[in-house]
This record gives C-alpha cells, sequence and structure tokens, in this order.
C-alpha cells in the first residue's frame, strides 16, 4: 500500500467539504486528477472508500478509518517541519484557527497582525464558525486552534481562558430602557432589534438563547460589523446585544448607553483550546494570543507545544 501524502491531504479535504470537486479546487488540482487518485487508493485497498451520491459524497467506515490516520500523519509531519523550520528558512509552517464572532472582529486582527509580522514563513487560516461547532472541529482534528465561548462542550480539549467577553444590551441615548441597572433578554425580546448578518456566529447565539425562552427576535436591519450596529442603535433603529468590549470602544461615538444584561448565557469567557499537541510555530502563535490574556493563575499545558517554542521579537511581555 502505497500513498503518499497529497492522496492523504486530497483525501481529508474530499472528507472534509463533501465533494470530490470541492476537495480537488482546495488540493490545487483538477477533478480528473483528483478522481484518479481516489480510484487508485481504493483499487489499492480493494475496498471503497466514498459513497458517491447525488449531493456529494460520504465516507464509507474505511474511509473514516483512512481520514483518521491521514490527519494523525499530517499532523506529524507538520510537527517535523515546524520543529525544523528553527534550523532555517527551507521550510513553511500554515496554522487553521477557528473562532467566534467577538474574537474575529476584536482580538485576533492585533494578535494575529503581529505575529504573522514576526513569522513571515508562517500562514494562518482563520475562519469564523459557532463555539459549538470549533469544539466539534477541534476533537475531529480539522483545525489546530479555536477560539470560543467557554459556553460550549469542551470535553477533551485543552484549554486556557483567551479573553473575558460579557454581552451587553445597547441602547439609544435617553431611551426607556437606559435607565435599567440590568435587564433579561425576555424582558426585551419584543422589542425590534438591530443585528448582524445572518449566519454571524453572535447571532446564531443570541437566537438559540432567545428561541429557549420561545421568542424570535425582530431585526429592522443586520449589518457586517459592530462598528455599523452601534451607530444604528444610536440613530435611534432599534436596540442590540454586542459585546461589552464593542460597546466600549464604539458607543460613546454612536451614541448608545450600555444595559448589563442579567442573562447567565451572556456571561462568558472566551478561551483558546487545542486537542493535542501543536507545531512549534503553531505553539507560538497560542504564546503571541495569551499575552493579553487575563491573569487567571491556570497552568500553561504542555501539550499546547509538541516542540521548543521560540517567540522571536516579543513587543511585550505575556501576561497571564
Amino acid at each position: 500500500m502505497r500513498f503518499d501524502l497529497t492522496d492523504l491531504r486530497l483525501f481529508l479535504n474530499v472528507q472534509e467539504t463533501g465533494s470530490i470537486t470541492a476537495g480537488a479546487k482546495r488540493s490545487h488540482m483538477t477533478l480528473a486528477s483528483a478522481s484518479e487518485r481516489i480510484r487508485g487508493m481504493e483499487d489499492t485497498l480493494g475496498v471503497p472508500l466514498l459513497l458517491r451520491e447525488h449531493r456529494g459524497v460520504e465516507p464509507t467506515p474505511a474511509g473514516r478509518t483512512l481520514a483518521h490516520h491521514a490527519r494523525v500523519v499530517l499532523a506529524q509531519m507538520d510537527r517535523m517541519r515546524g520543529e525544523l523550520d528553527h534550523y532555517g528558512l527551507g521550510l513553511k509552517g500554515h496554522v487553521r484557527v477557528l473562532c467566534n464572532t467577538t474574537a474575529l472582529s476584536e482580538y485576533l486582527p492585533s494578535v494575529l497582525g503581529e505575529f504573522l509580522k514576526d513569522h513571515p514563513r508562517v500562514s494562518v487560516d482563520l475562519e469564523e464558525r459557532l463555539s459549538h461547532e470549533i469544539a466539534d472541529a477541534l476533537r475531529a482534528g480539522t483545525c489546530d486552534i479555536g477560539v470560543l465561548a467557554d459556553s460550549a462542550d469542551l470535553h477533551g480539549l485543552q484549554t486556557r481562558t483567551f479573553r473575558h467577553d460579557p454581552l451587553t444590551l445597547i441602547v439609544p441615548r435617553g431611551h426607556a430602557l437606559a435607565e435599567r441597572a440590568a435587564i433579561t433578554l425576555a424582558e426585551v425580546a419584543d422589542e425590534a432589534f438591530v443585528g448582524l448578518v445572518e449566519g454571524s456566529a453572535l447571532q446564531e447565539h443570541i437566537a438559540h438563547h432567545a428561541r429557549r425562552i420561545g421568542k424570535v427576535l425582530s431585526y429592522r436591519v443586520r449589518l457586517r460589523s459592530f462598528d455599523a450596529v452601534c451607530r444604528m442603535v444610536g440613530q435611534g433603529v432599534g436596540i442590540g446585544i454586542v459585546p461589552r468590549v464593542a460597546a466600549l470602544r464604539y458607543g460613546r461615538a454612536a451614541g448608545v448607553q450600555r444595559v448589563a444584561l442579567a442573562d447567565d448565557w451572556a456571561v462568558r469567557d472566551l478561551v483558546l483550546c487545542v486537542r493535542s499537541a501543536l507545531p512549534a510555530y503553531a505553539a507560538e502563535l497560542v504564546a503571541y494570543a495569551l499575552r493579553g490574556a487575563p491573569a487567571t493563575g491556570e497552568p500553561v499545558s504542555p501539550v499546547f507545544s509538541d516542540g521548543p517554542v521560540q517567540t522571536r521579537n516579543p513587543k511585550r511581555p505575556r501576561q497571564g
């Protein structure tokens, strides 16, 4: 049985995308070449690896077994490249990070900007997902690092507190609700809302908790950024729910007031998670991300790194 790394990576891409066409595109090869490689793998093993259906493909039991071992092999190769990168400039690292809405818009841009400037041979694939999807992806081994709300099921993951991230209600200045010290979602669920575009992880999170109390929130307008949400609320279009850090950043200029949300689900932390040991360059990204973390006294788990971490050109001391 002879499978090369290209075969293994192609098969994982097909399995993750649910399509040979999409897997071929992600692998930067033609559909014909990808189909031929997968057929060759099946011929070599003597069993089908994929169930080909009208809407895509599903892995067979043999395919799921192959995907598991392919992830192990490719992860080990990434660790090797990361460690050898410390001895020369000929190798390059790639880190896949999944994160929720707040991490993507408020925290990770500055972390990644600093990290990528200091590590010119490392690239980062950053994607927004719902927190429970991120946890599942980490457990499945389809990403390296996740930044998600601590309300998700974190079983089997190594975690560190990344940032405190409570949600807050924002209302226009002078609004009747502005006099309240705290309020629950149930009390405002019938108000007109301003929110983020459909599909954003935060809006799905809020909608989930609205459904739990038997409510469907009504949105007058959906926008692409917290800044735009705050400005629209400030103009009296409706009320909104945003991370407190966003309300502090944009609220004064937008003309909004904050009202604390009393619901337990609104008081949350963002956590940085990994499933197992990381290549050295990915562990360095973790170190950069945790510099601004709150001081919780949590020990740094050794599985965050599978090799010596050498943080290059640090700009400020690490905290927490």
